[in-house]
């Protein structure tokens, strides 16, 4: 069985990303790029369908954890009856292919350990073709893969497994090494320094890291959340993925249970904020460069999410052979959501335009011409119903937070064309734009509840109201946000953190049930700082961050029942709002109030809403 999602932790070598449990299991692994088919797959079945362990023999042991340094190299220190060991773990950076190295160094006396290595391709799917090439390494093919493993200890092939017992002292340190390459190419390159290379690769992440320009309080923990988005980026193409993972459940034993390892258009606009704020403006343009080459094309054709590379088709399978996370049934991989009708993401792109064109990276004539095409393509389609952002499947809707991004766009193509001077229909945009903010307060304002709602003409609130004075469409001060606010808190807390809405009054195509959702709770904390209700975000602050694991990393949801992170680990969007809620914590709320209302800048009545 699988460990606990938060006892896990991440290894990325910005192409792709393994999980290690606290007992030292990689139990996953996908190899050449995020969304391949792994070859550790033991975190959604058993160690049937592959692993990698290395632990003390002894039952009983103790453990401690850490990234060494600002890095995404981790150190696990195994405090044994006899003595203590540490085993370093990382994924080479700046390698043609992937490298896996881990390292068993004695600290005090002597442990027994133990390393079961199972090798499965596709999945657990593949039981791989295995031939010695020494009396301590060996090579295994199947399909398209390939993996040379060298092992500095006496190994057994038992039952297609790999096993070792062995003995480290104090001083000693023993160098073990996975290494993929495509099956058609017999390299059996090994790494002669080890320890070198994974003390090379320590370094780039930290002088990665060093770029930060935050300082003070908290620092560490950003720092730590900016290190996962960066090892989430796929850095061939500037792509993010919004988790390394597939299936791990939103609800244990339910059907919530979808594949991630995708780039999101809707993470565009947080994803720039944070970066700009931060001061990787590198990573922030590639982004850009990213997102306009994926939606570049047809505006009718625009997807929610792509491939890492842009690819647009990403078909939902289901892997009837894999049990699933706890029994959570079935795992997926492709995510059928490719293909919905999201109008929001509309108001993502233009808001990461007009956020890029503010922080000084170009928008060029060619991508201003996607950008022109795009808004246009939503003058004729924003009054149709969608699937929204939670990606419904229970059918279209008309959600309000849709109409409102929608207004979002409007509105920053009217300021990038104004500001930059590009030709643009600009007074035909503003006519839409406060067309659809009058619709939205019309049709999507509840007043006998004193809140807007999460569809036309609905009873129920959603967490997504919560970008209302985010982005601008109202401000905070508003009775109508406050009112909305007031709903959220009512309908949507459990235990003090923000459902994205009530799974048992909202048809969304699923059995109800699942957790609480960590970026809409670190929204609230926006709200909140807005608000000037200062104490009431901190603490929430506080909380949030409480949640996260011995290692820093956040899954997408929280069950607050059973006290343990749900859904698929660790989750990017989460660490995005972490950081932007961290920031402004390091800020003042004037400058934070500031660059909200900036974000809309309304210019004639009715525009912006104020």
């Amino acid at each position: 069985m699988a460990s606990r999602i938060e006892d896990y932790a991440l290894l990325g070598d910005c192409r792709s990303a393994a999980l290690v449990s606290r007992d030292g299991s990689v139990d996953w692994l996908c190899l050449p790029r995020f969304d391949s088919a792994a070859l550790f797959a033991a975190l959604l079945g058993d160690d049937g369908h592959g692993r990698w362990r290395i632990a003390p023999a002894e039952q009983h042991y103790r453990v401690h954890r850490r990234y060494l340094g600002d890095s995404m190299v981790l150190e696990t220190t195994f405090e044994a009856a006899t003595g203590v060991c540490r085993l370093l773990d990382g994924m080479l950076l700046d390698r043609p292919d992937a490298a896996l190295v881990r390292i068993v160094e004695g600290v005090r006396g002597e442990v027994a350990l133990t390393m079961d290595l199972t090798i499965r391709f596709d999945y657990g799917s593949i039981v791989p073709w295995v031939r010695r090439t020494g009396p301590r390494s060996f090579h295994a093919i199947g399909g398209p893969d390939a993996v040379d493993f060298v092992s500095p200890v006496e190994i057994e092939n038992e039952d297609f497994r790999t096993r070792a017992a062995f003995t480290v002292r104090a001083g000693d340190r023993l160098p073990f090494q996975l290494l993929w390459h495509p099956s058609n190419r017999d390299d059996g390159a090994r790494i002669e320094d080890p320890g070198a290379a994974l003390d090379a690769t320590v370094q780039a992440w930290e002088r990665w890291a060093d770029r930060c320009t935050l300082a003070g309080e908290g620092r560490e923990r950003l720092v730590r959340s900016l290190l996962c988005l960066k090892a989430l980026t796929y850095e061939p193409t500037g792509g993010i993925v919004a988790a390394p993972t597939t299936s791990l459940p939103e609800h244990i034993g339910g059907r919530r249970n979808w594949d991630y390892r995708y780039c999101w258009v809707r993470d565009a606009t947080y994803t720039l904020y944070a970066m700009v704020l931060t001061g990787y403006r590198e990573e922030a343009a590639a982004w850009v460069d990213w997102l306009v080459r994926a939606v570049a094309g047809t505006p009718s054709q625009v997807n929610i999410m792509y491939g890492l590379a842009g690819e647009r088709r990403l078909p939902e399978l289901e892997l009837d052979w894999l049990p699933g996370y706890e029994g959570s049934r079935p795992v997926r991989t492709g995510n059928a959501a490719w293909d919905q009708l999201q109008l929001d993401i509309f108001g993502e792109l233009m808001d990461t335009a007009w956020l890029a064109y503010k922080s000084g990276i170009p928008i060029t004539p060619t991508s201003w011409n996607v950008f022109r095409t795009m808004t246009a393509h939503l003058e004729r389609i924003w009054p149709e119903p969608d699937e929204g952002i939670w990606e419904m499947r229970g059918g279209r809707q008309q959600f309000t937070h849709s109409k409102v991004m929608a207004w979002v766009a409007f509105d920053r193509a009217v300021k990038i064309a104004r500001r930059a001077g590009f030709e643009a229909p600009i007074d035909q945009w503003v006519a839409q734009r406060d067309r659809v903010h009058a619709e939205v307060c019309e049709r999507g304002y509840h007043a006998g509840k004193g809140s807007f709602t999460q569809v036309y003409g609905g009873e129920t609130v959603d967490a997504s109201l919560l970008m209302l004075p985010l982005v601008g469409f109202l401000p905070v001060e508003d009775p109508r946000v406050s009112g909305t606010v007031a709903a959220i808190e009512r309908e949507l807390l459990v235990d003090g953190l923000v459902r994205r809405y009530d799974t048992h009054r909202t048809e969304d195509g699923l059995d109800p049930g699942e957790g609480v959702f960590l970026p809409c709770s670190f929204w609230l904390v926006d709200t909140y700082v807005l608000q000037g209700r200062h104490e009431e975000a901190r603490r929430l602050f506080d909380r949030l961050t409480a949640l996260q694991n011995d290692v820093g990393l956040m899954s997408e949801e929280y069950d607050p029942v059973a006290k343990r992170q749900l859904g698929n680990f660790p989750q990017a969007f989460s660490h995005i709002a972490f950081v932007n809620a961290a920031f402004h914590f390091h800020t003042s709320v004037s400058s934070f109030r500031e660059r909200s209302e900036e974000r809309s800048e309304p210019t004639e009545p009715g525009g912006g809403g104020k």
